[in-house]
């Protein structure tokens, strides 16, 4: 069977990147086959938090600790391929548990908001992420129908060393059962959006995926149009040497029926660009991204704060650098990103801000341990400016050590 020439799903993705390699479970019946493959972590964090008032100077400094998922909650993927009419098809679902819990009362069940009293919560801490369907080929190419990883900042998340381990942020695990590793220090976050993509087959390198993507009411209450996504990438390698570049792009549009903004419509617009290459067991990546409207690219999620409300729109830009090297079964690495953005929303409401600025450096060392286990310890430091919101700005350090296992 001839192998998709669309986006792997997330976790073989992360495979490729941890140095191991996919030890799927398998089953044939009949023309059908299912694999099963899945991946668990867990990292023991201990994070330092120190906030200063930038009006009289005075600092209170936190320490806290705790066991949890890094920027990867458990996933277990179900994946079933076949071949029909010349057609590949492909049938994906997944499910990512997490092991946080934010109960301090031994025994008791979570509750779904942090900072909860350990009371009982209906909402569940699985999370499903893929549940898509596709078919295509080599000659015209693939459409996919349902719920995947994004178009926009796609690429860069996989290139990001922390996505194996806990990055920054740590304290942002409990209610989604996952760190934010570099997510809003040098780019924002694509997210799992149901989707109707179509990816054109890889020619010479390149291949290009367009979709339409469920519409985010970022400004306003009617969203007419859906979402639209795009991503051009480029692979050369050679044979020590692998190059990747890709390009992408977002834009959002929404309107109102009532004031303040009744009498005009609003788009959010973002691109992206990105390199990756790699000689020898020396990798690089370079990434920046500019959005309009887009939302608050420091807090990382798309469409949260892209407008006041009045027509204002959250400027944003970023920007990631990493590096990497392999010395046997270890790999060490150290990457630093920056995401600003202006006016627009505040993170307090819809007053207008003059700039919050986010910069974080992390140096991981990672090694395979076999071909199932990876090592993992990580030094994170952060700092967070906000010019106009509380007059305080934060700094936090975050140490942390365990391991995955992939298979």
């Amino acid at each position: 069977m001839q192998n998709f020439s669309s986006v792997r799903p997330l976790v073989l993705a992360l495979l490729a990147l941890g140095s191991t390699a996919s030890h799927a479970v398998s089953f044939t019946q009949n023309d059908v086959t299912l694999d099963i493959n899945g991946t668990i972590n867990g990292f023991y964090v201990n994070r330092e938090s120190k906030s200063t008032n930038r009006a009289t100077g005075a600092s209170t400094t936190t320490n806290n600790s705790a066991l949890t998922n890094g920027l990867l909650p458990g996933w277990i993927n179900f994946v079933a391929t076949t071949q029909a009419n010349g057609q590949d098809i492909k049938a994906h679902f997944s499910f990512a548990p997490g092991i946080n819990s934010n109960s301090e009362v031994i025994g008791l069940s979570n509750n779904a908001a942090a900072g909860g009293t350990g009371q009982g919560s209906p909402f569940s801490q699985i999370d499903t992420r893929n549940v898509y369907f596709q078919f295509g080929n080599n000659s015209w190419g693939t459409l996919k129908f349902g719920r995947d990883i994004g178009l926009f900042g796609r690429d860069v998340i996989l290139s990001d060393m922390t996505l194996i381990g806990v990055g920054g942020t740590s304290n942002a695990g409990i209610p989604y059962n996952t760190t934010f590793g570099m997510i809003g220090h040098g780019y924002m976050y694509t997210g799992f959006q149901p989707q109707i993509t179509y990816s054109t087959p890889t020619l010479g390198g390149f291949q290009a995926s367009v979709g339409i993507f469920q519409p985010s009411r970022f400004a306003g209450d009617e969203t007419k149009a859906p979402g639209f996504q795009g991503v051009a990438t480029y692979d050369w390698k050679g044979q020590s040497t692998n190059v990747k570049v890709w390009t992408g792009a977002v834009s959002q549009s929404t309107s109102c029926s009532v004031s303040p903004c009744a009498t005009q419509s609003y788009t959010a617009n973002g691109f992206e660009l990105g390199a990756k290459a790699g000689f020898g067991n020396f990798e690089a990546v370079a990434y920046a991204f500019t959005g309009s409207g887009l939302g608050l690219s420091t807090v990382g999620a798309q469409f949260f704060g892209g407008s006041n409300g009045a027509g204002n729109k959250t400027d944003s830009d970023g920007y990631f650098l990493q590096g990497t090297y392999k010395f046997g079964a270890t790999k060490v690495g150290l990457n630093f990103g920056e995401n600003k953005d202006k006016n627009g929303f505040a993170l307090t409401g819809a007053s207008p801000l003059n700039s919050i600025k986010n910069q974080a450096y992390t140096l991981g060392v990672y090694h395979s341990l076999n071909k199932y286990i990876t090592l993992v310890g990580e030094f994170n430091d952060e700092k967070i400016t906000n010019a106009a919101d509380t007059n305080v700005d934060f700094k936090n350090r975050t140490i942390s050590a365990g391991g995955i296992i992939f298979f």
